[in-house]
């Protein structure tokens, strides 16, 4: 007979078998040892040498390993956030330029998407899958294809100028145009010029007049092609939550009187709450991360008003050889994608709601008080026998 442990007696549990335990957990070390060797490869390792390259004099001759690169700390950093000269002018200019992008597209295109998955799956609507495929196309077309597409439309004679002088509108040459939008809309009210507290320099070196210039007219035709492609990715994530809605909720708003509005908004929409927050955080990366549409299309042109962080690090490394500042680059741009996203999951968060105080009946004692009706206490508070 198997002896029996004085634990496993007092327990009556039988003895852990360690041996089988330890095996399990071998076995899958060794079936995920292949992913977390790619990502160690091609991933982590490649992260840390930028990491590297970013505080230090590599001038992209070697290994940025070799005992000739020195460490210089965050001299790359201050050149960029902090600095009087070209670098963190062309970086502040870069970053107000992608600040206008994402709040354009991120809200606009998050609108669209909902609006168009809203439609879709309409069960009256008929051809629902024409409708989803046509929307869905442009995201699956080259974004280099659909930049030259752009060029083409928005030219000085393209189709887009030909479509607003058929309403009496001179369109201007698009992608040439360096002029913001909102200086367009204060010269119209009579503001040309910028007033004297704003034409100082200021945060990144740039002055309040140029903070407030709004984006180009040639940043204005790539927020127009980003909402083009990318709401219908968005629209098919809407799609698949609004299907995991039940019908039975629609139906006791509808039953309570609710109107078709008030059922999307008090009803529909808080509960695409995680695919809402799916979507703003996916178009947040993604519109930080600008970069093939402006290589193809303008290069940071024209008059660097299309210039995005993540094509000024491309360009600081590979075309003007500073690679410490371009890696620098890269990483305040890592920085601030998680900080945003970070804030934009604060504002998403599913508010607590407050618990409610339950009430249970509390037992009569006896004596005088048992005559009485039972009185309602807090739970936890209970009398026990």
């Amino acid at each position: 007979m198997a002896k029996t442990t004085p634990r496993a007696a007092r327990t009556g549990r039988a003895p852990r078998r360690r041996g089988n335990h330890g095996r399990q957990g071998l076995t899958g070390w060794l079936f995920i040892a292949p992913v977390v060797l790619i990502l160690g490869l091609f991933l982590v390792i490649p992260v840390l040498m930028a990491a590297w390259v970013s505080v230090s004099d590599w001038t992209g001759r070697g290994s940025p390993l070799a005992a000739g690169v020195g460490f210089v700390g965050g001299e790359n950093y201050t050149a960029i956030l902090s600095g009087d000269g070209l670098a963190a002018r062309d970086f502040g200019t870069s970053i107000r330029n992608n600040l206008y992008y994402v709040l354009l597209v991120v809200p606009l295109q998050t609108a669209l998407a909902l609006f168009l998955a809203v439609m879709v799956n309409r069960q009256v609507l008929r051809g629902r899958g024409i409708f989803r495929t046509a929307f869905y196309f442009p995201s699956v077309t080259s974004s280099v294809a659909i930049t030259v597409l752009w060029l083409f439309l928005f030219s000085s004679s393209g189709v887009v100028n030909k479509v607003l002088s058929f309403f009496a509108i001179s369109g201007p040459n698009w992608f040439q145009d360096p002029r913001g939008v909102i200086h367009v809309i204060l010269a119209a009210f009579g503001i040309p010029q910028a007033p004297d507290a704003l034409s100082d320099p200021a945060f990144l070196g740039i002055s309040g007049w140029e903070w407030l210039a709004g984006p180009s007219v040639a940043m204005s035709a790539f927020v127009l092609m980003a909402i083009f492609t990318t709401s219908g990715t968005f629209m098919l994530l809407f799609i698949a939550a609004l299907q995991n809605i039940s019908g039975e909720v629609q139906e006791a708003a509808m039953v309570d009187g609710a109107s078709g509005w008030q059922r999307f908004w008090h009803v529909t929409l808080p509960m695409l709450r995680p695919t809402l927050f799916t979507v703003l955080t996916l178009g947040l990366i993604g519109t930080w991360q600008v970069f093939d549409q402006i290589y193809t299309g303008t290069q940071g042109g024209p008059a660097k008003t299309t210039l995005t962080p993540a094509y000024l690090s491309f360009s600081s490394a590979f075309n003007n050889q500073r690679w410490g500042e371009g890696a620098a680059i890269a990483f305040i741009l890592f920085a601030i994608i998680v900080v945003l996203t970070l804030l934009q999951r604060l504002a998403l968060r599913e508010r607590d709601v407050p618990k409610r105080r339950r009430m249970a009946p509390v037992a009569p004692t006896g004596g005088p008080s048992a005559d009485r009706a039972p009185v309602a206490a807090p739970a936890g508070k209970v009398n026990q026998r």
